[in-house]
């Protein structure tokens, strides 16, 4: 009597069972034929391994298709809220700071950042300007960052609040020496997005349109307020969160931004068009 070692039958690709392969999946250790072969770190891996992997790699969607952050603490809302408050001692400290930044119709067209700038100013006389804007955003911020996703959130927010600068300036003598602070623009936009959002997802947005024209009758109501401001961030708020909205009923990320770099370039575009085009020269004198 003889021994002999027993032999199995040779090791076939589990997606084509006809082809014998002795190479196998680096991760799962299954045979895998030269077609199922991807090229690894180490040796190769088999397709469905590699697609597993990706899946496993695929960033987290937010309920508005934007990019989940891998934390729910609302770090940008906490930042713009800490730049704002900073900025403001700086003008308590310093009249520098809101000369410098804050937004004017003659400064316009040769210092166009003001158009941003002047959203993270505040009166430095008047305390509960800050106050009220930093609660808003404080109130709403947090939960659209969670549902848009930072990118979109920061998106939405610095559109809204250069929409909101420009249509103040729509209204204005292109002379015109007075300066325009704070991040109403940007608040009301937030609002105006927070509305369609509410709507589109088939929850109650009453209470923020309430807000809404609380807010705009209060415009009209107490002096200095630039109201205009808040109408053109409230509008490119909501037009901006109409784009989010057709973006994930179609999962077409790229209306998203589509949407905001539309309204941004509208926006500059109505700006270009008064107070390049059609402006006169404005001579400022020297005293």
């Amino acid at each position: 009597m003889s021994e002999q070692p027993i032999s199995g039958p040779p090791p076939t690709c589990p997606r084509h069972p006809d082809r014998v392969s002795y190479v196998r999946c680096q991760r799962c250790g299954r045979p895998a034929c030269s077609d199922c072969q991807r090229p690894a770190a180490v040796g190769v891996q088999c397709v469905d391994c590699v697609r597993e992997a990706a899946r496993a790699d695929r960033p987290t969607l937010t309920p508005l298709g934007g990019r989940a952050s891998r934390s729910d603490t609302p770090y940008l809302t906490r930042a713009i809220v800490a730049i704002c408050v900073l900025v403001y001692l700086g003008e308590l400290a310093t009249p520098q700071v809101y000369g410098e930044g804050a937004l004017a119709a003659f400064l316009a067209v040769d210092q166009p950042w003001r158009l941003l700038t002047s959203a993270f100013l505040h009166s430095p006389s008047q305390i509960f300007h800050i106050v009220f804007n930093m609660m808003a955003l404080w109130f709403v911020g947090p939960y659209l960052e969670g549902l848009l996703g930072r990118a979109r959130f920061l998106g939405l927010y610095l559109v809204s609040a250069l929409a909101g600068s420009v249509t103040y300036l729509l209204f204005q003598p292109v002379g015109s020496t007075q300066g325009v602070v704070g991040a109403s623009g940007a608040v009301f936009g937030l609002f105006g997005a927070l509305v369609v959002l509410q709507r589109h997802l088939g929850r109650d947005s009453s209470a923020m349109v309430g807000t809404i024209a609380i807010n705009a009758v209060l415009g009209f109501v107490i002096p200095n307020v630039a109201w205009q401001a808040h109408l053109g961030g409230l509008v490119a708020g909501a037009a901006i969160a109409a784009g989010f909205a057709l973006a994930r009923q179609r999962r077409a990320p790229a209306i998203a931004w589509g949407t905001l770099g539309a309204v941004a370039g509208l926006t500059i575009a109505l700006f270009v068009v008064k107070y390049v085009i059609f402006a006169p020269t404005v001579v400022i004198p020297i005293a």
